[in-house]
């Protein structure tokens, strides 16, 4: 038996034509039979570091019975020269998270997957203690089971209060050893005692963006914080609106 929570994570890679970019992480979701992509903005796009894909690809499954069958998965950004992916925006500025819908019948016919719903978002932050135990499941630096094309998992703590902005920005934070590649993955707490949750019994928090560190820290004399900020999953029911 594979772990459901392992078939959720989308191995990503981006590429400007036919040359690749750089790889991310990123994860399903399911929205009223509508399927998507989540991953991070900076992955569709990034001004600063002149990041500019054309497409994406993902890794898929497709064979229930030897996980070591997939293929590859394109998928156009932009079509007409208008971005088939969303971001969104809220008071504070701009939301490092975005969407683009996959058409069912373009995959695979025998693809295997799992897709987080909004049943899996979590509606009362009452419920979430800082400290709380999570896991960000993604691909750091492509690391992953390249024979059977699975995603590592890494520890977290929930290191800010969940449901506070912090420092007025939708995200929150998490203690935990991330790399680049993992930008994009889903920050998840286990949830065993929800029936409503099926064979996918994981709250959906945070989709994990990035490292945070300090402007003033010596490089020779301070480690890094090992906080990163994560943005929270209910913007989700926002870019997947109709």
């Amino acid at each position: 038996m594979i772990e459901s929570i392992l078939l959720t994570a989308a191995r990503i890679f981006t590429f400007d034509g036919q040359r690749m970019l750089t790889g991310a992480s990123g994860f399903y979701f399911e929205r009223d039979e509508r399927l998507f992509l989540v991953t991070s903005r900076h992955v569709m796009i990034d001004e600063p570091s002149r990041h500019f894909p054309d497409r994406i690809e993902i890794e898929m499954h497709t064979d229930a019975g030897d996980m070591a069958k997939s293929t590859g998965f394109s998928i156009p950004l932009y079509r007409d020269r208008e971005s088939l992916w969303r971001q969104g925006t809220d008071s504070a500025g701009g939301i490092d998270v975005a969407v683009i819908e996959l058409e069912r019948a373009a995959l695979p016919a025998t693809a295997v997957f799992h897709a987080f719903t909004p049943a899996h978002l979590q509606a009362s932050p009452d419920q979430v203690e800082v400290g709380s135990a999570l896991l960000v499941v993604g691909f750091p630096l492509g690391f992953h089971d390249s024979l059977h094309h699975m995603p590592v998992v890494r520890q977290a703590v929930l290191a800010s209060s969940f449901g506070l902005r912090f420092e007025g920005q939708g995200y929150f934070l998490t203690d935990a050893r991330t790399h680049r590649g993992t930008s994009g993955a889903p920050v998840v707490m286990r949830a065993p005692e929800h029936p409503a949750l099926g064979g996918l019994p994981w709250k959906l928090l945070g989709v994990h963006s990035a490292r945070l560190d300090v402007g003033t820290r010596d490089l020779k004399l301070d480690e890094a914080l090992g906080l990163n900020c994560a943005w929270y999953a209910d913007i989700l029911m926002t870019l997947t609106a109709p």
